[in-house]
């Protein structure tokens, strides 16, 4: 079903099984073969997932082999056996096989097979689980009404570079692919474009440089270089492939110099096919809009609400303001307010601007740019709650109790004016004295009702107790010219943790809301870490002398009395790092599995519609369930929050991994001319493969392979993430601090290779013994035919 289909009414009569309830009937092979009613062993559970990806919860497993009564309590505790041995793990409320494709997907199509089908694979693929598996993707429709030859449902056509959203399905051995997949939804269509460097050639023409680490190399003839200049970034389409030699392109267009401020960023844009150009029709629409009437709202423009933010903050989508509770009946509580921007009257259900949106998923940000979710006349301008300027909004007003118990909370939606914009910075230093004369007229009358107020909410939070992972964010700065300058951890000030807080318990308020009023929503969910990555990490724990309890239903808490002990430490960055890794991604979901990091049952995104799909979803949900006027959710969109919520998830960790990588590539540009420089790093992931090295001085790493370690035999230990050297028992753990030289640099890659410095230091005898340890991997110089191993992120 595409996104804009509404859900089909039944015909008169005897009501047809729906698509799942028609699946279940017709059990898969697996489940046929076994007799119903008894409890299916290991293999034949897993056997039966690895054939149903569509199907694989514990519900749908119980009713394709006719599980009943005292029997689904036994699955229950045989699935949560298998997941502890890490031969399943749970996503939400689906179980599958590690490696497997969940039931939905964003694939990338990169090729025709032989037979002229489209061939895929995942967007989203974690390498530890080898290569991406190859779908074959069916574009004709599931099925026909019988008799009639007539489509259910009209296809979805789409071609190579096309990502698409997909459901999928195993296909049966000997198939020459172990999926399939029926389109759902065309995410977006990229023609089959390749992003590379123009290099040109002697006598005209050139070749196409790959910005890919594993990228190839193009011919492009003369007659095909467009404007293109020697080392200009490039986007070209494939012309044809020669029967000898390169295969050859076209230069489609010409994105400026590679040596340009913005051309890092645009690598990274073009690589992971971020939308960056607004379409006309979406220009239009944003510059047609026109402001919000008070009419309809509360007018709350006397209340003195204000914006905190980064100092460079374009747009402003939250406001707070907090004051003393007056009721008798509740002395020492406080009411918090938290405003924020009303994109939902601007950007409606199912138009071009909403549409676009929905493709983007949420704003990119890299150190030169941003790439907004909404064009600038929606987010910087009628959306931004701008000082001193009439806003709608969708506000909130919560009471706490004194101990920081939320007592009640109402929704309003309302014109606001923000008194003042501040910056972090600027409000923290009037709490600590220095007042600007800016911040100053605002100290007594709201900035220390609103650090009582934070006073207040810590109090909840303490006892909530949240994760508390010490990893601090670092920022790269650059110069005029788009080069590196520095890179920065920016203080943690309270005035970051007070607008956090409030805009958690507003997002808590929001769910609540919805959830109370049985409105369908997208959450904002964070699952608890699954059984196998807890053992890794209590075997880890082990070899430092800590430990973790065992059990499902661990704790935040549990954690973060892992992190407090780890505090002061020499281990204390290794911990905090392994406990990052065990924890589940965050993702988006219809179904509310809750927030294991924040210790919440009920969370939703509400507090930045400007910049995230997720949260617009929300208002939309919170207009229509409230009455709140124009602009709610639609029906159709109801019925598509599944995918809409798979496609989010998707765009999101696109964002993330297309930032990191700009990083990389600044830095390894920044490092280029630096060959032979010794550096301060810190092991930041162990492999068999060698060592991942972090330099905290730039925040971006490098490799070093294990064939450069040294004249030794090197063992791999997952469980102390460590590589030992057989001979000497020397070795490197994950958090050990090292100084590493700058042998090489790819710097369109982002890719670096460090030498070893430092001596190995010894390894407890326990890491030593490499009872569980990878194979040993041979250091020292290469043999002649050899390759190094290269580190990928």
């Amino acid at each position: 079903m595409s996104l804009g289909s509404p859900p089909r009414k039944p015909r008169a009569g005897k009501p047809k099984p729906s698509g799942k309830q028609a699946a279940l009937k017709a059990d898969g092979e697996t489940a046929r073969a076994f007799r119903r009613g008894d409890l299916p062993d290991r293999e034949t559970i897993l056997r039966f997932l690895s054939e149903n990806p569509d199907r694989a919860s514990k519900r749908d497993i119980a009713k394709a082999f006719g599980l009943k009564g005292d029997t689904r309590s036994e699955l229950k505790a045989l699935l949560r056996e298998l997941e502890d041995e890490g031969l399943i793990e749970r996503d939400r409320k689906t179980l599958r096989r590690p490696g497997t494709l969940p039931a939905v997907t964003v694939l990338e199509i990169t090729m025709r097979s032989a037979d002229g089908d489209l061939v895929a694979r995942p967007a989203e693929w974690s390498e530890e689980h080898g290569l991406a598996p190859v779908v074959t993707v069916r574009q004709s429709n599931a099925g026909r009404d019988k008799g009639r030859g007539k489509s259910r449902t009209p296809s979805i056509a789409a071609g190579i570079g096309d990502r698409v959203l997909a459901r999928i399905f195993s296909t049966s051995h000997g198939a020459s692919t172990a999926y399939t997949a029926r389109i759902m939804k065309v995410l977006d269509r990229r023609g089959g474009a390749i992003l590379g460097v123009f290099k040109q050639t002697p006598g005209g023409g050139g070749r196409l440089m790959p910005i890919e680490r594993r990228g190839e190399e193009y011919l492009i003839d003369a007659d095909f270089t467009g404007e293109a200049k020697d080392g200009d970034l490039v986007e070209v389409e494939t012309a044809r492939l020669g029967r000898m030699g390169l295969p050859r392109a076209k230069v489609m267009s010409v994105l400026g110099s590679v040596e340009g401020e913005k051309a890092i960023s645009m690598i990274a844009i073009h690589a992971h096919g971020i939308p960056y150009i607004f379409p006309s029709e979406v220009l239009a629409a944003a510059e047609a809009a026109k402001p919000a009437p008070l009419k309809g709202r509360e007018d709350w423009r006397d209340i003195p609400l204000i914006t905190i933010d980064p100092a460079d903050a374009k747009d402003h989508d939250d406001a707070v303001y907090a004051e003393e509770d007056p009721a008798p009946e509740n002395p020492g509580g406080v009411i918090v307010t938290v405003a924020i921007a009303d994109v939902s009257w601007y950007v409606r259900a199912g138009t071009a601007l909403d549409r676009e949106a929905l493709k983007r998923g949420n704003s990119a940000y890299f150190p030169d740019r941003v790439v907004p979710m909404l064009p600038e006349r929606i987010s910087n301008d009628l959306c931004s709650l701008r000082e001193g300027e009439d806003r709608p909004a969708l506000a909130v007003r919560m009471t706490f109790s004194s101990d920081g118990r939320k007592i009640s909370h109402r929704f309003h939606r309302v014109m606001i004016k923000s008194a003042a914009k501040l910056s972090y910075q600027q409000a923290q230093a009037a709490i600590d004295g220095n007042p600007d004369d800016k911040a100053g007229p605002l100290l007594d009358p709201v900035l220390k009702p609103l650090w009582h107020a934070y006073d207040v909410l810590k109090r909840g939070r303490d006892r909530r107790q949240p994760l508390d992972l010490d990893m601090p964010e670092r920022k790269i700065l650059l110069t005029s010219e788009g080069k590196v300058d520095k890179v920065v951890v920016p203080d943690r000030l309270d005035a970051h943790k007070l607008i956090e807080e409030c805009m958690i318990q507003a997002n808590v308020a929001a769910a609540e809301t919805l959830e109370k009023r049985r409105q369908p929503l997208i959450y904002r969910v964070h699952d608890q870490p699954s059984l196998a990555k807890q053992e890794v990490l209590r075997e880890f724990l082990g070899t430092l002398g800590m430990s973790l309890a065992r059990g499902a239903a661990v704790r935040a808490s549990a954690f973060n009395g892992i992190l407090a002990r780890a505090a002061g430490e020499p281990h204390q960055i290794m911990v905090n790092e392994m406990v990052l890794r065990s924890q589940s991604q965050a993702v988006y979901s219809p179904e509310n599995l809750g927030h294991f990091g924040l210790n919440l049952m009920k969370y939703a995104h509400f507090t930045s519609p400007i910049r995230r799909y997720a949260d617009l979803i929300v208002h939309r949900a919170l207009v229509g369930s409230l009455g709140l006027g124009e602009g709610a959710i639609t029906p159709e969109q109801e019925a598509a929050l599944e995918p809409i919520a798979a496609e989010i998830s998707t765009t999101e960790r696109r964002a993330m991994a297309a930032e990191r990588e700009t990083v990389d590539r600044l830095v390894a540009h920044h490092l280029a001319g630096r060959i032979g420089e010794a550096f301060d790093g810190r092991v930041s992931g162990v492999t068999k493969s060698g060592l991942f090295i972090s330099l905290p001085q730039f925040g971006a790493d490098g490799f070093i392979p294990v064939s450069t370690l040294g004249l030794d035999y090197y063992h791999y230990d997952e469980a102390h993430q460590a590589l030992t050297g057989e001979k000497t028992g020397l070795g490197y753990r994950l958090g050990d601090s090292v100084e590493v030289k700058v042998v090489e640099v790819i710097p369109l890659a982002g890719s670096m290779r460090f030498e070893m410095l430092s001596e190995g230091r010894k390894m407890p005898t326990g890491i030593r013994s490499f009872h569980k340890s990878g194979r040993a991997r041979r250091g020292g110089p290469k043999k002649p035919g050899t390759r190094s191993p290269r580190g990928r992120r």
